[in-house]
């Protein structure tokens, strides 16, 4: 069986008001937790009829500079990452 990981669910609602046509409602971080546990919880919102995108909270980058591999956010944005140029250029 995997191992446990930190997921972070975006729940997103049907709005056509906007360009894309849906709406971010919320954003849940859940505790490290095996994916089957993640996938209930994830049947649940669909049932109400809420679009549900899940991400592994964590990623694995590299530091451009260091080149030492750290773990951020996967919603980071690139200015903010020390794995990308134009967070060492400011």
């Amino acid at each position: 069986m995997s191992e446990k990981i930190a997921y972070t669910l975006e729940v997103y609602k049907l709005d056509r008001r906007t360009k894309d046509g849906v709406k971010l409602k919320e954003k849940i971080d859940y505790d490290p937790c095996w994916p089957v546990e993640m996938n209930s919880v994830v049947e649940g919102y669909v049932k109400l009829g809420f679009l549900v995108k899940i991400f592994e909270t964590y990623i694995t980058e590299k530091n451009l500079i260091t080149g030492e591999l750290y773990q951020e956010r996967y919603d980071t944005p690139h200015f903010c990452s020390p794995s990308n140029e134009s967070f060492w250029s400011m």
